[in-house]
């Protein structure tokens, strides 16, 4: 379980955000949401350790995230940053490897059961086929399923995924919410930040609103993402209605036929 209570976070002589509580669960998808600028990759940064809180408290199950070692932390908790340019050409099945880091002791060479685990994940995933492929010269959405593939190798106990679905195709966001879908069944927890709200109507649990650096509504999709809330987050006429059974967001383009 992770736990931050009145967090405060930012960059060393920069606070972003502040009172920023969230409680996140095995099992949950808590997917957070806020327009461009508000702060969401600088929390996620601080929830992983990466960054020192400014204030507040910050826990993994008991324990302060800014105590527990690097090694151990990354046993328990993957992350899915947003795609970037490459800069070495390793293989993709090198860089889903790299996931097996913190499951070898210092000087440990990959064990066949790492590989095997590299080979189940890239098959679980549906990139097989990009295995032998550099990294750098694949697409973006095929960079980000290698990013996701990585964090699946660790085989931890929590997922954080930075817009997961950004670059990919519709296909592939779709894959990508099944798999959400199947970690949370599994018992991992589950925290994602999207730009699309559809997207948290179909997998999230909980849902996040973020402005500002700070966490201005949580609750679940159908109570969290309502016209008025939407429209208040991004600026924009907003009309949720349900279809197959879940809500659907739609923005009103005012001047078209």
């Amino acid at each position: 379980m992770l736990i931050a209570a009145d967090l405060a976070f930012g960059y060393p002589g920069r606070t972003i955000g502040r009172g920023v509580t969230l409680c996140v669960s095995p099992g949950e998808v808590f997917c957070l949401l806020g327009p461009n600028g508000c702060g969401k990759t600088t929390l996620f940064k601080t929830l992983l350790g990466l960054l020192r809180p400014h204030g507040g408290r910050l826990e993994l199950d008991g324990r302060p995230v800014a105590g527990t070692p690097r090694r151990e932390f990354a046993r328990r908790v993957a992350y899915v940053p947003q795609a970037t340019a490459a800069t070495f050409p390793f293989t993709v099945f090198d860089v889903v490897l790299m996931g097996r880091a913190s499951a070898l002791g210092s000087f440990e060479r990959p064990s066949a059961k790492d590989r095997q685990i590299v080979r189940e994940t890239l098959s679980q995933l549906g990139i097989e086929h990009l295995a032998s492929r550099s990294y750098t010269a694949i697409s973006g959405g095929e960079r980000q399923m290698a990013l996701i593939a990585r964090a699946l190798a660790q085989r931890p106990a929590m997922i954080v995924m930075d817009e997961p679905t950004a670059s990919l195709d519709f296909g592939n966001q779709v894959l990508i919410l099944r798999q959400i879908l199947a970690l949370a069944a599994g018992g991992m927890a589950v925290i994602l930040s999207t730009h699309e709200p559809g997207h948290a109507f179909a997998c999230a649990d909980t849902v996040a609103l973020m402005c500002a650096g700070g966490i201005v509504m949580t609750g679940t999709p159908d109570a969290a993402l309502t016209p008025e809330t939407l429209g208040s987050l991004y600026g924009i006429e907003v009309a949720v209605a349900r279809l197959a059974g879940r809500g659907v967001c739609v923005p009103l383009l005012h001047g078209r036929p």
